[in-house]
């Protein structure tokens, strides 16, 4: 990694200290709901995010949420870290993604898509894994954010621009930003993870969510589903095509998965 992307790495805005409360509690084993509930709840404008966020039709509730114990109740804690911690990077971190020809909104939308499939997904398949994979589906494109600044600064913008609407999936993305700056999206975001001070087995399988091989065993699973979900949501044409053909490759329940796309309306 070169010396600007350190850098900007090093002055990418820390953790709250709200946020750091709510990375406290959903990593204690013993803490509470309601310990998470008071601590959102001082935050206004947490509060009303995070609620916004739980009312979206991607989550599938029949009935409006109005408070964030209710919120935590039916999300769990692993999802309500989440949502803080998405809320941060959109209302804390200046982004322009025009180098990626993506809005704000629909970077936003990304990575909401892809939490809502995995928390549809996951909460059928293995709650235990929730922890991580639920916060991570949320920050997994947030490397973008200091890949996209950097493009500008080498002035490789209209190239590079031009190459990833041509993109087919999310490999030939990753190859494509491996070609400009020798880096991925992916490992970039484990840095920005390792600066946040997150748990070791998050940021791995992040770094390790395109090279799957390359991750020990402990790791590949959570790799495995992260894969999945950013191919269903990030392909431009292919759809769920590549995310079924990893599902066939590491023999993962087809059905679970389709019903969990068709409750986001995939």
């Amino acid at each position: 990694m070169n010396n600007s992307l350190i850098r900007k790495v090093k002055n990418f805005p820390p953790l709250d200290e709200t946020i750091v409360k709510i990375q406290e509690i959903a990593n204690r084993k013993n803490s509470s709901l309601k310990e998470m509930t008071q601590i959102v709840e001082k935050d206004p404008m947490l509060t009303a995010n995070i609620l916004k966020a739980t009312n979206s039709p991607l989550y599938g509730f029949s009935r409006e949420i109005k408070s964030i114990n209710q919120a935590v109740s039916l999300f769990g804690m692993a999802t309500i870290r989440g949502f803080a911690l998405a809320s941060m990077v959109q209302n804390s971190i200046k982004m322009d993604l025009s180098p990626y020809n993506l809005t704000k909104n629909q970077f936003l939308n990304i990575s909401l898509s892809q939490n809502a499939l995995m928390f549809n997904w996951y909460s059928k398949v293995n709650r235990g894994m929730m922890d991580i994979l639920v916060p991570a589906s949320f920050l997994m494109e947030t490397g973008k954010i200091i890949l996209a600044e950097e493009l500008k600064e080498e002035n490789k913008v209209e190239e590079f621009s031009k190459e990833i609407s041509n993109a087919k999936t999310i490999l030939e993305v990753s190859n494509i930003e491996k070609k400009y700056l020798d880096i991925s999206t992916e490992i970039m975001t484990a840095k920005i993870l390792e600066h946040w001070n997150f748990e070791p087995k998050m940021i791995k399988a992040i770094e390790y969510s395109i090279e799957i091989e390359k991750a020990d065993e402990k790791i590949k699973p959570y790799a495995i589903a992260l894969n999945i979900v950013k191919n269903a949501i990030n392909n431009n044409e292919n759809n769920a095509v590549e995310a079924y053909k990893v599902i066939e490759n590491y023999d993962l329940d087809k059905e679970q998965f389709t019903q969990a796309l068709k409750a986001i309306g995939k």
